[in-house]
């Protein structure tokens, strides 16, 4: 076991590199020009070279990238020019914001595509399937932050059930729980406080719900895919043959052989929900790295970019080993080797 995770690791060195010279150039060939930015719109030009001098963007690129390779081998990902803190310092304090978004949304989608799948592949062309193609259509056709201003404008603004979409919590109101993981929600619960809880859930469910429903698709059609391979199988004719349960064919049988190819699609779905939280975080006012990423990239603030494209190349990577690695636990056919 360790073996495979050390080679995956290793194999993953190449691409990582290509991450890190890709994401310098393409951010550095991002219009505007981020000591304009810093310096302010009432700077004449001889402040705005002064300050890009300081800075170090007067240097040649090929110089700018030897000094930012240099420091990320130190573990310094470089200072944000909108926050004025280390780029790594923001990542690590905004990450569990999108993680616990993420989370919740793959939950969301989870709850209600797994059990569709199944229910949609024992009932193959009924009108559980038909319904179950049609919600997996309207689901992937909608954008995540037009799905969020709707739900906005129908919930909170007409129908006031929500709350306003100020972000993770009502901090007028409530006072953020004592940190332990940066998540408000598992913060209340380690700490017992229930109103926090309630309302860090009551801000959570609309943004999770937009950002779900896009990854609904993806885990509903390959649930119903895998579950009619299944369910075609011999194993399972024989089962049935045998006069066994259908609850313990589908369940025990036929399920057991579906969670190897939908943890595959998970892995890659929570990935893509890390990366594609931004518009949502934008609309919901939710601080995590997605709303940091669209300042930076409106700041031209070339750290700050560099250190988000790094982070999600990183976090895909260790997804991808987890999924893995759940393979090789949940199916003893599947072997790794040389």
């Amino acid at each position: 076991m360790m073996a495979f995770v050390w080679k995956r690791l290793l194999g993953t060195i190449p691409s990582l590199i290509g991450v890190v010279v890709l994401t310098f150039f393409i951010s550095h060939a991002l219009p505007g020009d981020p000591a304009a930015f810093f310096a302010g719109p009432a700077a004449n030009a001889a402040s705005i070279e002064n300050i890009r001098a300081t800075l170090g963007l007067d240097r040649p690129l090929p110089v700018q990238f030897l000094h930012y390779v240099i420091d990320l081998a130190h573990g310094n990902l470089g200072r944000s020019l909108t926050t004025g803190q280390p780029v790594l310092t923001d990542l690590i304090e905004r990450l569990p914001a999108s993680l616990e978004l993420s989370s919740f949304a793959l939950l969301f989608a989870i709850s209600i595509a797994i059990p569709m799948g199944v229910w949609a592949a024992t009932r193959i062309n009924g009108g559980v399937d038909h319904a179950c193609r049609g919600l997996v259509t309207v689901s992937a056709a909608f954008p995540t932050f037009f799905v969020g201003l709707l739900f906005v404008y129908i919930f909170y603004f007409l129908l006031g059930w929500a709350p306003q979409p100020l972000g993770r919590l009502n901090e007028i109101t409530f006072s953020p729980p004592p940190h332990v993981t940066g998540a408000y929600t598992v913060d209340a619960l380690i700490a017992g406080d229930w109103p926090v809880l309630r309302a860090a859930l009551s801000q959570l469910i609309l943004p999770a719900i937009s950002l779900g429903l896009f990854a609904l698709a993806p885990i509903a059609r390959i649930t119903r895919a895998a579950m009619l391979e299944a369910l075609g199988s011999d194993f399972i004719r024989t089962a049935r043959a045998s006069g066994l349960p259908v609850r313990k064919i589908l369940m025990t049988y036929a399920f057991r052989n579906v969670l190897l190819p939908v943890s595959s699609v998970l892995g890659m779905v929570f990935s893509f929900l890390l990366g594609s939280n931004v518009l949502i975080e934008q609309v919901f006012g939710w601080q995590g790295v997605g709303a940091y990423a669209v300042s930076a990239v409106i700041a031209s603030d070339y750290a700050a970019v560099q250190g988000f494209v790094l982070m999600m190349a990183v976090l895909y990577v260790l997804l991808n080993l987890a999924v893995d690695i759940f393979a090789m636990l949940v199916d003893p056919r599947v072997r790794y080797e040389g």
